[in-house]
């Protein structure tokens, strides 16, 4: 990956149309890790082309104006109409104006941004159709706001100060916005909640940004994630007191100072640096390696020594939906809240709570008092989702249990070795390369990020 993502506009000359169109027409290109990404076929001109013709302006625009939820959002919602509504702001498809924009949608997992390029949808009803690749393209968050920075200033250039007053304008606000610490970390959080810009309540907001205070920001972050996946409205989002409620009625006694550490082990990847499924295997591995487990399974008592919490946190359940999450004290104490109505759901999400702990120890990410184990695609809850899948069912003693035999039976048998859910199995043999994620039901249809991107169970 060499992490590389240009946005580039040719000069082309449109003999009609307005202004700013005739003055930024051209052919449109997006080149990411050196894999075309706008490719399709000319269909007037039976000729294949790296991009359509367009008008440069209605995309700088689009760029401009989604700019946040570009950079910070995640993947689309699995409520419909939240969905929806996210696709206007991540699937270039959407710009409209009459023009055969790429099929290629743009998501942020918070340090990367995922860009997946797909078929024209309809080829027969456009003059230009697209032909996708087969994979999706991952390249660092800066690279792709240098690109959107690149391209606007070009679009601008050729546009001149008496034409696209309406980018001018919205070009000199997004820039006043990232250059105020305060006003970026707003437009931030309001992003990550899936919201356009003065979308949302902003007392709703402020509220939440004060309660960083006491959960740490990059934590609160998280939870904004989960609430945009579900759909929850801005003033719905839980707050500081609903988490301590939460824990307080149906957490259990941990002890965080118990709890498996790795910070005498060097070599842990820093986030970002690497694929985030391989940042939580190899935390994982490191710890069944210090912790001499071979290739068992991990009993719940030994799970629960793990995580510095007792054997109820896994054998009894008291919290239905919401988030799994430990929240530690200020007398050095914390609770475990565990969500799922099923043992190997809350196996999983202890685990993963086990490496959130590691994981974020490793990336000297800030102190904070909440760890939270959510649904959204962040890459901190992919790197757990996969540190958890590797810790309970290691991949090696799956694979030696398995024989080459991939089957829904011995998948299935493999499971209940190591108490987890199949679609634990599942993943791991498509982030090692042992299944197509087509191949594997559990797996198929969750969209860029999973895969080889995410192992997921909650």
């Amino acid at each position: 990956m060499s992490g590389a993502l240009s946005i580039s506009l040719s000069r082309e000359t449109l003999e009609s149309g307005s202004e700013e169109e005739r003055a930024t027409f051209g052919l449109f290109a997006m080149t990411a890790n050196d894999r075309l990404l706008t490719a399709g076929e000319d269909v007037a001109h039976g000729a294949l082309r790296h991009g359509p013709h367009v008008a440069g302006c209605p995309a700088a625009e689009w760029f401009v104006w989604n700019w946040w939820r570009l950079r910070w959002e995640g993947g689309s919602p699995a409520e419909p109409r939240a969905a929806r509504r996210w696709s206007f702001a991540h699937r270039m498809s959407s710009i409209g104006e009459g023009y055969a924009w790429p099929n290629v949608t743009i998501q942020s997992d918070g340090l990367r941004s995922i860009l997946r390029s797909e078929p024209s949808r309809d080829p027969g009803a456009t003059a230009f159709r697209h032909i996708g690749a087969a994979e999706h393209e991952t390249v660092p968050a800066g690279s792709l706001e240098a690109a959107i920075d690149g391209f606007v200033e070009d679009v601008l250039a050729r546009l001149g100060e008496s034409r696209g007053a309406n980018l001018h304008r919205l070009w000199d606000d997004l820039r006043a916005e990232r250059e105020d610490p305060a006003l970026a970390r707003f437009r931030r959080f309001e992003a990550r909640l899936g919201c356009d810009p003065d979308e949302a309540d902003e007392g709703a907001i402020l509220r939440h940004l004060e309660d960083a205070a006491e959960l740490g920001e990059e934590a609160l972050g998280e939870i904004a994630d989960d609430a945009a996946f579900a759909g929850v409205a801005p003033g719905a989002m839980m707050s500081a007191r609903d988490i301590r409620e939460a824990a307080a009625r149906d957490g259990f006694d941990a002890d965080p100072a118990g709890a498996a550490a790795l910070a005498d082990i060097a070599g842990l990847p820093r986030p970002g640096t690497v694929e985030a499924w391989r940042a939580g295997y190899g935390g994982a591995r490191k710890l069944r390696d210090r912790e001499g487990l071979d290739g068992a399974p991990i009993s719940d008592t030994r799970l629960a020594e793990l995580a510095g919490a007792t054997t109820a946190a896994v054998t009894q359940r008291r919290r239905r939906g919401g988030l799994s999450f430990a929240l530690d004290g200020p007398d050095g104490r914390a609770r475990v809240a565990l969500r799922s109505r099923w043992k190997t759901g809350r196996r999983f999400a202890l685990a993963r709570l086990i490496g959130d702990r590691i994981l974020g120890a490793a990336g000297d990410r800030p102190a904070e008092r909440l760890f939270p184990a959510t649904r959204a695609y962040s890459y901190r809850q992919q790197a757990q989702r996969a540190f958890a899948a590797e810790l309970l069912s290691p991949f090696g003693a799956v694979e030696d249990m398995l024989e080459g035999d991939y089957s829904e039976d011995k998948q299935t048998a493999a499971a209940r070795r190591f108490d987890v859910s199949p679609m634990t199995i599942q993943t791991q043999l498509v982030n090692h390369g042992r299944l197509d994620r087509a191949d594997a039901p559990d797996v198929a249809g969750r969209g860029a990020g999973w895969g080889r991107e995410m192992a997921t169970g909650t």
